[in-house]
Parts: C-alpha cells; sequence; structure tokens
C-alpha cells in the first residue's frame, strides 16, 4: 500500500513537526553564509504562507537566520555603530533615551516582530506616563534626610508629580528607535523600519515667554559685566555679538585668535559627557569652523581678558596649566560648563535685566551688530546667512541712539572704569 503524501507538490520542505507543522529554506545570511531558516506554524497553511514568503525574501537578497530583540540590538548599535563613529554627546543622548524609554516598553520585543502598531501605541502612550513613577526617581531618593529637596516627596510617597515627557524628548525618543533599526535595515536583518511609519501625538504646546533679549537689556548686562570686572566678562560679548554656543567660547584657544588682525576661528569645543570633561576638534556644523570677524567690541574684550590671565598666571607660584584656553579659572584649568550657567544667572541679577537662559542670548546677536553699526557684509558672515536680504531684514531694526552710543562706548576704550579700583568694588556709570 502506497504511503500518504504528507507534503504537496512543490512544497518540499513543509512538514509536520509537533502539534504542528514546519518548513524551512536555505537562504543566504547577511555575513555570506548558507543556512537553514525556518518558519512554523499550527496549520500547513499557515505555515505556506510563511514558506512562500522566505523563499521570495530569499530571492532577494541576505536572510538573517538569528535575530535579536529590541534591547540586544539597541545596546549593540550603541557600542559598535555609535560610539565608535559618533560624537560622544550624541551617544551619551542616544543611551540616555534608549535605556529610559525604548528598551523598557519594546525591549523585548525581537526585532523582526515589532509592528507599526506596537510603536505607535508605545508613542502614543508616553505622553500619559509619568516618568518620575516609571523611572523610580523619587524611590531612590531615601526616606528620611535633613534636606528636605533630597527626602522621598512625590511619586514615593503617593502624591504624583506628573512629570510627563514633552513633545520634544517624545520625538527624540522615537528617533532614537527610528535611527537603530535604519542601521538593522542597512545590515539587512529587516526590510522596512516601522518606526519610520508611525505619527507623533499632538500636544498642546506650553506658552513661552520671550526667551531672548532686547537690544537694551544686553547692552544693560554687558555694561553690569564690565563695571564689575566679571571674569567672564569677554565671554558674554562672544555669545552675544557673535552668537557663539557656551561649548565653542570655553574650547577657545588663544591660538584661534587673532587680535591684530580682528579674526577669530572657531575649531574647538568644550563639553562634559557622562561626567567627563571633553575638549572635542569639531564643533555643531562645518559653517562653524570657518574664520569669523571680530567687531571692536570683541577685540577689546578679548585684550582685557588676556590682561587678566597674564596677571594671573604671574601670580601662581605653580607651573600654569591653562593648556592655551581664552576662558580658564584663576589656577588654569577649564571651567565647568554648569558654573558658566551659575555665573550667568548671578550676573543677569546683578544686572536688572530679564532671566534667561545662556543660550538663548544668541538670538540678540543680529539685533546687536547692527547696533553697533556693523558692515551688513560682516553682519552676514558673523551671522552665517545665506542671503544679505536675510541680514537686511534684522538691520531694520533701529535700536535708540543713547543704546548705540552705549554699546560704542564698551568697544571704544581698552581701559574700563574700575581699573584702578580693588575687583569687586562699587564704580560710578
Amino acid at each position: 500500500m502506497t504511503k500518504p503524501r504528507t507534503r504537496a507538490n512543490g512544497e518540499g520542505s513543509i512538514f509536520p513537526y509537533r502539534n504542528g507543522y514546519a518548513a524551512y529554506v536555505w537562504v543566504t545570511t547577511p555575513s555570506g553564509e548558507r543556512k537553514k531558516k525556518w518558519a512554523y506554524g499550527k496549520s500547513r497553511e499557515e505555515v505556506h504562507d510563511k514558506y512562500v514568503k522566505l523563499l521570495n525574501e530569499a530571492k532577494k537578497g541576505p536572510v538573517a537566520t538569528t535575530i535579536p530583540t529590541v534591547e540586544k540590538y539597541i545596546k549593540y548599535w550603541l557600542s559598535e555603530v555609535i560610539e565608535p563613529n559618533r560624537e560622544p554627546q550624541t551617544y551619551a543622548q542616544y543611551e540616555t533615551l534608549g535605556r529610559l524609554y525604548v528598551i523598557p516598553a519594546l525591549g523585548n520585543r525581537r526585532l523582526d516582530r515589532l509592528t507599526v502598531r506596537d510603536v505607535q501605541q508605545w508613542v502614543n502612550k508616553l505622553p500619559t506616563v509619568c516618568q518620575c513613577c516609571e523611572q523610580g526617581k523619587d524611590a531612590a531618593r531615601p526616606e528620611r534626610h535633613s534636606d528636605p529637596r533630597k527626602r522621598q516627596r512625590c511619586c514615593a510617597v503617593g502624591k504624583c508629580c506628573k512629570s510627563y515627557p514633552s513633545r520634544r524628548t517624545i520625538q527624540a525618543a522615537r528617533n532614537t528607535l527610528r535611527a537603530a533599526l535604519s542601521q538593522a535595515q542597512a545590515e539587512e536583518i529587516l526590510s522596512r523600519n516601522v518606526a519610520k511609519m508611525v505619527k507623533l501625538p499632538t500636544m498642546r504646546k506650553r506658552p513661552r515667554a520671550r526667551s531672548s533679549w532686547s537690544v537694551d537689556e544686553a547692552r544693560q548686562f554687558l555694561e553690569s559685566a564690565r563695571e564689575h570686572e566679571d571674569p567672564l566678562y569677554a565671554a558674554w560679548v562672544l555669545i552675544l555679538i557673535l552668537g557663539l554656543r557656551k561649548g565653542e567660547v570655553l574650547g577657545l584657544r588663544w591660538e584661534d585668535v587673532d587680535l591684530d588682525g580682528g579674526e577669530l576661528s572657531v575649531s574647538m569645543q568644550l563639553q562634559r559627557v557622562r561626567g567627563q570633561l571633553i575638549h572635542k576638534e569639531r564643533t555643531k556644523t562645518e559653517d562653524s569652523t570657518d574664520v569669523l570677524p571680530l567687531p571692536a567690541i570683541c577685540v577689546t574684550a578679548l585684550r582685557i581678558r588676556q590682561k587678566r590671565q597674564e596677571a594671573e598666571c604671574a601670580a601662581r607660584e605653580q607651573p600654569w596649566t591653562g593648556e592655551g584656553l581664552v576662558f580658564t579659572t584663576r589656577t588654569g584649568r577649564a571651567i565647568e560648563p554648569r558654573n558658566v550657567n551659575r555665573s550667568f544667572a548671578h550676573r543677569t541679577t546683578r544686572a536688572g535685566v530679564r532671566i534667561i537662559r545662556v543660550h538663548d542670548t544668541r538670538h540678540t546677536c543680529g539685533s546687536l551688530l547692527a547696533a553697533l553699526d556693523v558692515h551688513p557684509r560682516t553682519a552676514m558672515q558673523i551671522l552665517r546667512h545665506s542671503q544679505i536680504s536675510i541680514t537686511m531684514d534684522i538691520y531694520t531694526q533701529v535700536p535708540a541712539e543713547v543704546t548705540r552710543e552705549a554699546l560704542k562706548r564698551l568697544g571704544d576704550r581698552l581701559s574700563g572704569p574700575t581699573d584702578h579700583q580693588p575687583e569687586g568694588s562699587p564704580t560710578a556709570p
């Protein structure tokens, strides 16, 4: 008696397996090896569909036979792709977003089984999840502490602080997953990137107060810093007039400054990343490494800084360790970026102007250049504008003549009103 066929014609590799069926297809892996790729199911029809899909994938190109979970792949991607090839700050951001947002929600899913619906549901849920509760921030604090700010005070004691992530954080978390899946596509582990297909939830934008100074406020701030001989006066001038970032100013070296020629090149940046102070060679954009012209107020401020640093160096008994940096502590060490934030907040309060972030001052740069009568072509180079018409739009905002003259005086005189008085003593305007 002829034994009944267990496989239909053309199916060849489909056979009964345990409580269902199984099939395999010979494929070429991304590493170039020939291996079996298996498919399982409860019915012959289910396995047949998977079998045909595998055959089509094998004809198109390499097929991965071992698929990691989202968690394992993100950790591999961070250590083998991002850390060796990207900036430390970029790695730190991706690592934090992956560890706090992506892995807790999607980490146990197999990479090829992650669906658009999975990612969309995760993104939709994020705005409603208190991250203090989710990450155990308050629970990590001690129950008892002499300082009330350091003991458990909200989510751990039943008073949820509703620390919901912002839309920008949610977008960054989604982008982290999308970047990792794009690498998986490039390595031919995945055929599509499901994170590219999700939509971010619509969230109400929080009303924000005006986050930049007027020309008068900037002038008031600079006059206060000059009168009180603020050690970072030159840094505030460069941030306000040239629009330099905090890290670019702190990473500036004297070899990058030509005071006689009135030029400055930004080629270094100082940042604290994951507990380490890093002096890196590349800045945020290639345009940021261009040589920038120095208006008179910047040259004057840098000469004041140079004289002060020379005096501090001469007063030290131990060798100077400034490593050529323009801005250092009195002992010659690099300045901690967070200390700049504290100094800026203190100076803002003392000057009597609105409290904003250091980064927000960069938005005042164009208006100040116009107030200083800097030529539009020079301002265009400083502002990195591609068209002169964009620069001229700023130059139509004419400041008061009193403000214009006050700013010019800051650049006309190397000697400040306090040069013959003890540091920190009150001065007349």
